[in-house]
């Protein structure tokens, strides 16, 4: 049986060029998912009094045709977990 992807499933994905992603996957919808490779800490804006968003997220593409190639390794309960 495919693999059908979630959100909170950590991934390997093995493309056909032989470059290998792992992350998380964090958006699902019919046309495509995203996969969190990288998050690291937003720079301060000068601009802003109080910051909306703290993090800059790494995301890749992934669309339906390209998921026979992802490896289901695990899921994780929150988003607060990182291993």
């Amino acid at each position: 049986m495919p693999y059908t992807p979630q959100i909170d499933d950590y991934v390997i994905w093995e493309r056909s060029t032989g470059h290998i992603d792992k992350g998380w996957v964090y958006f699902v919808h019919n046309d495509y998912i995203t996969i969190e490779t990288g998050v690291k800490d937003k720079p301060n804006c000068e601009y802003t009094r109080e910051e909306k968003h703290k993090y800059i997220h790494t995301l890749l593409l992934c669309y339906p045709h390209q998921w026979k190639d992802l490896t289901y390794v695990k899921s994780r309960k929150s988003i607060y977990e990182t291993d």
